[in-house]
């Protein structure tokens, strides 16, 4: 189909963009990587009257450290996550993560911070933003405001963005020397999520000091593993010692059933992959 008639804007600065917004009100969409708001936009599922593009937006794109966090601009693609050294180092479990998102010509379009404005429960960069304690940095009409992952994501495609609100950068803390993996599970290849983990460790000494999970498509939202990570800290990383900490994996999800698979099924799957999640990452 061809999307109904809107305007266009490109704006060069944040600023510019939160005035179009604004002037807009709710009669308009924001344009990143355009992977998810292009296909509704042709198939007329929205009908904005104004797109705002941000990809003409320098300060929006890159990577780069601020003492001991990393900052991801918002517009930078998943391409450009996978590869950077910075992200490689000190956020390993983003950078696996990313590797796994669609496939490469979406990976070379899509933006980080696009896949999380957009907050679809099947994604699969919100659980290692929530695991690993990332900040979003919003802007807006009254200046700029940083939120927690954990209060960011409210509902099924729904954060606490404004409709003129964009997201500048993602602020993650740096987990040098962690240990990392991403483990899901999808029906065919390249396509979302049915369940998926992201698990990161730091072991010392033999023993599992510190662990942060975090689980894609358990529920409205991604959902942190406390349990978990609860159970495995203090253990060394054994075979018996991640099979017990996995067994919490399902606790606090409210898993949803669809055409791809029931809600028992989803739990299933969710302790079996968040054991071979922390075994991988534990042995790393």
């Amino acid at each position: 189909m061809i999307p109904a008639e809107f305007e266009y804007v490109a704006p060069s600065t944040v600023e510019e963009a939160v005035q179009a917004l604004d002037r807009a009100g709710d009669d308009a969409k924001v344009l990143a990587g355009g992977q998810s708001l292009l296909p509704v936009l042709r198939m007329r599922m929205a009908d904005p009257g104004l797109v705002v593009d941000l990809g003409g937006i320098p300060e929006a794109r890159g990577v780069r450290e601020d003492g001991d966090t990393l900052v991801i601009g918002a517009m930078t693609s998943h391409h450009e996550v996978m590869r950077s050294e910075l992200v490689r180092g000190h956020a390993e479990l983003v950078a696996l993560t990313t590797r796994t998102v669609a496939d490469p010509q979406v990976r070379h379009r899509g933006t980080f911070g696009g896949s999380l404005a957009h907050a679809d429960p099947a994604g699969d960069l919100l659980a290692p933003a929530l695991a690993m304690d990332a900040e979003m940095v919003v802007a807006g009409p009254s200046g700029r405001r940083t939120v927690p992952a954990a209060e960011f994501f409210v509902d099924y495609f729904t954060t606490t963005l404004e409709s003129n609100e964009v997201l500048v950068e993602v602020r993650i803390p740096k987990y040098t020397g962690w240990r990392a993996h991403y483990e899901k599970f999808n029906r065919v290849a390249q396509a979302w999520s049915v369940v998926g983990v992201a698990a990161t460790v730091l072991v010392r000494d033999g023993v599992v000091a510190r662990a942060r999970v975090g689980l894609t498509n358990m529920g409205a939202t991604p959902v942190r593993a406390h349990g978990v990570e609860q159970a495995l800290v203090g253990s060394p990383p054994t075979e018996e010692a991640v099979r017990r900490a996995a067994a919490h994996a399902t606790e606090g999800t409210q898993a949803g059933s669809d055409a791809s698979a029931e809600a028992d099924y989803r739990e299933h799957l969710a302790e079996v992959l968040t054991g071979r999640a922390l075994a991988t990452a534990a042995s790393g």
